[in-house]
């Protein structure tokens, strides 16, 4: 969208592009440099214990570009959880039905519960694809981080709960009926939900979605209760009655870290937060363009699982209004190549100071 010049021939030009209107082709993995953002993944169990508690990409290639494509791309991974998480818990009931087990039951029920923790998440997908109106004029993708913050809740109560009933064992040892039924059902449970949690985190990170990321996680944290029933199981049946709520204190822990994980990268999006490497990337691309003379500014934030910019350059005092427009059209082209995820952005070109 080109924005007209209030100002004149030399004073601040706007220029504003919405990305999902453009063409992206293979000269986006061509001209993209991860630059700062390079790393190195810890290998061994180092690694893998690193991607289930901080789960992290940079991978531009995984990434959805288009803005209502990432929201449609979202809800059919919630849809697809639901299904997963839905067969989980029915197989879960049958062996309820078989064992009688109440303590089974109990945790049947609360995975039920947990399950539904993604409609809100639906809803805020759904929400997000509705266009800005004049008083919601940047649209409504925020609501997917209102939804995140309920799933770190959803989080940190799992916590709760699971440490609770790991001290209560302890302090008021309860004899485990149907040893066999117990760990099959906790062996399921926590099939389904690692399941679920590696298919959200992965479809979070391509769409950029922190929110989604999050309800994986919390995926994750109830698969870890499951896995506490199966192991605890396990030491009871080998003489060791103590293991089942030795076992769920460290399931606490455990859940406790995917909590300080998913409240840190919801928290940063809603504070606006962005990694500093991207903002680096960016300045050093922009600056690069032939008739740019310096970066003012350059401010982005996430608003769901897009990216927003506003960039400030200073150009040779000289030049027409005509070449001012080109400059800043040229200036939003590389970002639009250099940013991943980006929605819109807002270049501003100002008058160098000439001393």
């Amino acid at each position: 969208m080109h924005t007209a010049n209030r100002h004149g021939l030399g004073d601040e030009h706007p220029h504003q592009h919405h990305s999902e209107s453009h063409t992206h082709t293979a000269a986006f993995e061509h001209r993209h440099d991860h630059g700062p953002h390079t790393h190195e993944h810890a290998r061994g169990l180092r690694g893998v214990l690193r991607e289930i508690f901080v789960p992290h990409s940079h991978d531009p290639a995984d990434s959805v570009d288009d803005a209502l494509t990432a929201s449609a791309v979202g809800i059919r991974a919630v849809k697809i959880s639901l299904v997963v998480l839905g067969v989980t818990a029915v197989a879960q009931v049958l062996v309820v039905a078989v064992s009688g087990s109440v303590a089974l039951a109990a945790d049947t029920i609360h995975n039920f519960s947990d399950a539904l923790t993604a409609v809100p998440l639906w809803i805020a997908f759904a929400l997000g694809r509705r266009a800005a109106t004049r008083r919601y004029t940047y649209g409504f993708g925020r609501a997917e981080d209102l939804a995140g913050l309920f799933v770190v809740a959803m989080i940190a109560l799992s916590a709760l709960i699971a440490g609770y009933q790991a001290v209560r064992r302890v302090l008021e040892p309860v004899p485990i009926g149907h040893l066999g039924w117990v760990a099959a059902a906790g062996l399921i449970g926590f099939l389904g939900n690692e399941t679920v949690a590696l298919y959200r985190i992965r479809v979070g990170r391509r769409i950029g979605s922190a929110a989604l990321v999050a309800d994986g996680l919390h995926a994750r944290t109830d698969g870890f209760t499951s896995l506490a029933v199966l192991l605890g199981a396990g030491g009871v049946a080998l003489g060791f009655p103590l293991a089942d709520p030795i076992i769920g204190l460290l399931i606490t822990v455990a859940i406790l870290a995917v909590l300080r994980t998913a409240a840190r990268d919801v928290l940063r999006r809603l504070m606006d937060a962005v990694e500093p490497g991207l903002v680096t990337d960016a300045e050093r691309a922009l600056a690069a363009e032939p008739a740019v003379q310096g970066v003012r500014s350059l401010r982005m934030r996430w608003i769901g699982h897009r990216l927003h910019a506003d960039v400030e350059l200073d150009v040779a005092p000289t030049i027409t209004l005509a070449e001012a427009h080109r400059v800043a059209h040229e200036a939003e082209h590389t970002l639009t190549h250099v940013v991943p995820k980006l929605d819109t952005a807002l270049v501003h070109a100002y008058p160098a100071h000439v001393s």
